[in-house]
């Protein structure tokens, strides 16, 4: 399970991850309710191996069997970083939580040291493993970053265009409102 500080982010992460060949899938607050759940329980049912999300799910759900924890981006609050770290090594199980601290992080990676009470150890990278992996990440990236850009403009051509979309479940519930504010125009007349 991966955290990230915002909801593009974990999109974007999700993304370059399956463009690198991992199965990973987003759980975070912009995406409905049904498309939530459906990443939930996919991740659940083990057919996604990878769940990156937001702090919506760093408490209040059951999930299962998760034995590592990554924080991609550190959290802002020491006290979330419990509850996701949380999430890991549960019923007795054990776990790994691994924490990505930049040098723009120092600070709030040592207020989470002085809440836990303890030094957590670090693991620094090594040039030449990350020299090998950054053009094939980097095209990854590209990609992610296209997806992204295209899911948007499809996202904004349905809204100018509601009629004109093939996703008939999208296409209904934006018919709706659209249907429901012409609706109360009409009765306020």
């Amino acid at each position: 399970m991966i955290f990230c500080s915002t909801c593009n982010n974990t999109q974007r992460t999700a993304l370059l991850l399956r463009n690198l060949g991992f199965t990973a899938i987003p759980l975070h607050g912009q995406m409905s309710q049904s498309k939530r759940l459906g990443s939930l329980n996919k991740f659940k049912a083990k057919a996604r191996s990878i769940l990156l999300a937001t702090d919506v799910a760093s408490r209040g759900l059951d999930i299962p069997h998760v034995d590592v924890v990554v924080n991609f981006d550190i959290p802002t609050h020491s006290k979330d970083y419990i509850h996701r770290v949380g999430r890991t090594a549960r019923a007795g199980r054990s776990g790994k939580a691994i924490t990505f601290v930049t040098q723009y992080d120092v600070e709030l990676f040592q207020r989470i040291e002085h809440l836990i009470g303890k030094k957590l150890p670090v693991f620094p990278t090594q040039d030449e493993e990350v020299m090998m992996l950054t053009e094939r990440v980097s095209e990854a990236q590209r990609f992610a970053r296209m997806e992204l850009r295209e899911h948007g403009e499809k996202k904004k051509r349905k809204r100018e265009d509601p009629g004109d979309d093939d996703d008939t479940e999208g296409a209904i519930g934006v018919r709706n409102k659209v249907a429901g504010g012409k609706m109360k125009k009409r009765k306020g007349r």
